[in-house]
């Protein structure tokens, strides 16, 4: 399992002018079943729209309201009420049926009301009309995971036009750590919010961290005897339509949003964290023997590293189960071992402990496995997953001990370039950022060999080999070994998709979790029809991806002026890409050849070549990603280099049966 976070619902979010007594108070309203005292229901409905003014967004919300009142110690409740036009029949689905999630351990759940009213403030249903509450089910496989339950709603009475009103409160019972608090808040949803507000009510001398970002408005800060209250409020907040390549909020700079957590530091949660883990450092008589075992073979440190880290992340099985504070603390080592299964702390915690057992020093690493925690608000809700790094002389090496297919030295792409905490036995924080691959080190090369007869059959070979993060796909495909009609269909399937009516022979795999292994396959194409006879030529039928470009700069232009920034890792990713075909034509036949292309800009490189030496038709294409947040000014720059792309558009290249060494000609496609 991965390290258990506080809970979010319903994409708690912030709220308004107009609400009823809200500037007199100096502490938080107290909403109840009965309603909230701050607010003017009838109010908030008559500020029902007009769906025709909206025609691009499913609903509206008239209502995003939040009301937090925490103490030091972590205890107290959190409010949350939106109340949502639904505008198109597309929504009607997602209303109909709701769900809140809350860990059982520390949290209460109460539903203040659920109800769908007319336009004009009628009530249609004033409950659910079904409520059920159940388990979530332990995934089996690398998921975020804490201990939650969900009670799911089934509402009547949803339709286009019809209002849904839903008020819900989390009470914080008994918090993981005490004097934890966070609370993120979005002032942009997916659609317009006419009214928001987020309130949050602490002892006063409670110096919270805040962190706000791109607001329009100023908040508010009101004191009365030993509380404070911070109010966030503004309405008409304007939808931002989503746009291809958009970073994520902490990376742009349109939308608005904040966070909020309790007084303290990154090196404060350090110090809790590793008075819940030293404990388990120890290994033990049990774990020594099995170190001894697991690196008999090895004739040096590094070895043994390595057969210790296959070990932990292949040999003891992964799966997410802890209940309670396990969702922080790890299990011993020695429980580890005698279960044979271990979530994420669990088998980094056995790692450093084996590790330490041949005297090389390793600590455990909190971080968010794909997200971007708020380093200016520090929360132990900011992580959600725990790995190890390993003390080189010259830094930190990070293994993920939950990612079997991850060879030593890689990390899955969700670990790389995010915040962390490497936390010392003696508490001890260190804040740093994982390391990330380039997209060059990422690279998946396909290498098409053989020979065209005159009849238009292709006989030859393919090789496809992946590295970095690239050869994670291909390790995944040949985690276990195929029997024979596995691989009779994984042939078929290979060979027809290089040429029509091929054959596949021959294949060639790998021991995905072989990790000395290369990430190759290969295999054998026979009499795959290559080509189809015009006359004297004959005609090369090519897969070219380039109109696919071309649709996505028709994309952008079609959306009209931009406002977000372009993530230029999103363009292609962190990734490079060969394909190589290298043909060999039968005597005197000669290719007419396209002009190789090469387009470079800032959201990726592509390079096209096209050539013929002697007999032999070579066609390479290479594509590689990049990365940066570039300013939305650069829109023209990036849809100017998916034309360059797409003009590469070679679907055909024609041959002639001509004698004698010729000319190639110009480019037929």
């Amino acid at each position: 399992m991965r390290i258990g976070r506080r809970i979010l619902f319903l994409g708690a979010m912030i709220v308004l002018p107009g609400l009823a007594g809200a500037r007199a108070r100096a502490q938080a309203p107290h909403i109840t079943e009965h309603g909230d005292p701050s607010i003017a229901d009838d109010t908030i409905y008559k500020l029902a729209v007009d769906s025709a003014a909206y025609p691009e967004q499913p609903t509206v919300l008239l209502l995003d309201d939040g009301v937090i009142r925490m103490d030091a110690d972590g205890h107290g409740t959190e409010t949350f009420r939106q109340v949502t036009q639904v505008l198109q029949e597309r929504a009607v689905r997602g209303f109909e049926e709701r769900q809140f999630a809350y860990d059982p351990d520390h949290q209460q759940l109460t539903i203040n009301w659920i109800r769908v009213l007319s336009r004009t403030g009628q009530v249609i249903s004033a409950k659910p009309a079904q409520t059920q509450l159940s388990d979530v089910p332990a995934a089996m496989a690398n998921p975020v995971y804490v201990h939650r339950k969900v009670l799911h709603a089934s509402l009547s009475g949803v339709a286009v036009g019809t209002l849904v009103d839903i008020s819900y409160t989390l009470e914080e019972r008994a918090p993981y750590r005490p004097g934890d608090f966070f609370q993120s808040w979005s002032v942009n949803a997916n659609t317009t919010v006419k009214r928001s507000r987020l309130l949050i009510d602490v002892p006063r001398d409670m110096a919270l961290r805040i962190d706000e970002r791109n607001l329009n408005f100023q908040r508010r800060e009101t004191v009365a005897g030993n509380r404070k209250v911070y109010e966030w409020v503004t309405r008409d907040v304007a939808w931002n339509r989503p746009e291809m390549f958009e970073p994520g909020a902490d990376s742009n700079n349109v939308n608005m949003w904040l966070s909020v957590s309790a007084p303290g530091s990154w090196s404060d949660i350090g110090k809790w964290y590793a008075g819940l883990s030293h404990s388990q450092l120890a290994s033990g008589s049990q774990i020594q023997d099995s170190v001894r075992r697991i690196t008999a073979h090895a004739t040096t440190l590094e070895d043994s590293i390595r057969a210790i880290h296959r070990w932990v992340a292949q040999d003891v099985r992964y799966v997410s189960v802890s209940l309670g504070i396990g969702g922080y603390q790890p299990r011993s080592p020695a429980t580890v071992l005698a279960t044979g299964f271990g979530d994420c702390k669990d088998k980094a915690t056995l790692f450093i402990a084996a590790l330490s057992d041949i005297g090389v020093q390793a600590y455990p690493v909190l971080l968010n496995a794909g997200g971007r925690p708020d380093r200016a608000v520090p929360t132990i809700g900011a992580f959600d997953h725990e790995i190890a790094a390993i003390k080189r002389p010259n830094g930190y090496q990070f293994v993920d001990l939950t990612s079997e297919l991850s060879r030593f030295g890689t990390l899955p792409y969700g670990d790389e370039d995010e915040f962390a905490l490497i936390v010392h036995p003696d508490g001890t924080t260190e804040e740093v950022t994982t390391p990330r691959d380039k997209p060059a080190e990422n690279k998946t090369s396909s290498l098409l060999t053989g020979a065209l007869s005159t009849d238009g059959k292709f006989n030859g070979r393919v090789e496809i080999v992946g590295t970095g993060i690239s050869e994670l796909g291909l390790r995944a495909m040949m985690r276990t070994p195929m029997d024979s009609a596995q691989r009779a269909d994984l042939l078929r399937r290979l060979a027809a998709s290089i040429f029509p009516n091929a054959r596949g022979d021959s294949l060639t795999t790998f021991d995905g979790k072989d990790f000395h292994a290369t990430a190759r396959i290969a295999f054998l194409v026979r009499d795959g029809d290559a080509t189809q006879q015009s006359g004297e030529t004959d005609i090369l039928t090519l897969r070219s991806g380039a109109a696919h470009w071309g649709q996505i700069a028709d994309q952008l232009e079609a959306h009209g002026a931009r406002k977000m920034p372009i993530d230029a890792a999103q363009v292609i990713g962190p990734t490079t890409v060969v394909d190589e075909m290298r043909i060999t034509l039968p005597e005197g036949w000669h290719a007419h050849l396209p002009a190789s292309v090469t387009a470079a800009s800032a959201f990726g490189r592509y390079e096209s070549e096209y050539r013929q030496d002697g007999r032999d038709l070579v066609i390479v294409h290479r594509l590689s990603g990049a990365e940066g947040v570039l300013p939305k000014e650069r829109i023209g720059d990036l849809v100017a280099w998916l034309r360059a792309l797409a003009k590469d558009r070679v679907s055909f290249i024609v041959i002639d049966h001509s004698a004698g060494p010729g000319t190639p000609g110009t480019a037929k496609t």
